[in-house]
């Protein structure tokens, strides 16, 4: 494991890679914040339970994955690199006092230490192993705090841009299978879908981009369950596909 990822073996011959940008709360020793500890354990800091998730999915389809281990409050990597909430300032109405008064120095410093090597790790990744389908794993929580009365009654999201062969494929049958499903939603891959346009959309690589609401994998229980609802919808899509 290094400073920024951790590999997950699998087998490459499963055509499958699983990413996942926003898997730790992490922050580095000689990174200050300035936030109350308590905040890195919200959703403004790690996707709530898609560490877990995609680990379980890797077990049943026996795939490799890549799963960030740096809060997305230290750097955010589902973003690109010269976005303006790549070093959030703010999430969700908590301020980051640490991050509000970067120089363009230390910003440099933090995309070279983070955001470069990440996102280098799939770009090898992919180049070594030539998946057929890429997915990512994110949880979305129910109610933001700064629109407490906007809910948000997905069980799934399914994000995509510009290739939405399998985001279709997967919404018709988690629809079919019972699921509430968001297509686009809680918002929209054509306006965030950072990692998926840099490695997916850019090679014309079928993918999916997951969102799974965070209060459904907060234990074990529910991580198994949503890892046996998706892990055969992901396949089907990569059969069909890949």
């Amino acid at each position: 494991m290094s400073a920024v990822f951790e590999t997950v073996p699998g087998d490459p011959g499963t055509r499958l890679l699983a990413i996942v940008d926003h898997a730790s709360n992490a922050v580095p020793a000689d990174i200050a914040l300035g936030i109350d500890p308590a905040l890195l354990d919200l959703h403004i800091a790690v996707d709530i339970g898609a560490a877990p998730l995609a680990r379980a999915l890797c077990a049943r389809l026996g795939c490799p994955a890549i799963l960030a281990t740096v809060s997305r409050l230290v750097i955010d990597l589902h973003r690109e690199e010269d976005s303006p909430g790549l070093i959030p300032a703010a999430s969700d109405g908590h301020a980051v006092p640490g991050n509000q008064s970067l120089s363009p120095a230390a910003r440099a410093a933090r995309i070279a230490r983070f955001w470069t090597p990440y996102h280098a790790a799939i770009d090898a990744r992919i180049a070594a192993d030539a998946p057929g389908l890429l997915f990512t794993v994110h949880s979305f929580t129910p109610r933001l705090e700064t629109r407490p009365d906007e809910a948000r009654p997905w069980e799934v999201g399914i994000l995509y841009n510009k290739h939405d062969a399998a985001a279709r494929m997967a919404i018709r049958l988690l629809r079919a299978a019972g699921v509430a499903t968001g297509d686009n939603q809680p918002y929209s891959g054509a306006a965030l879908n950072a990692t998926m346009d840099r490695h997916a959309e850019s090679r014309h690589l079928p993918y999916l981009a997951i969102e799974v609401r965070n209060d459904l994998i907060g234990d074990a229980a529910g991580v198994a369950h949503w890892a046996d609802i998706l892990a055969p919808i992901i396949l089907a899509c990569r059969n069909s596909l890949a």
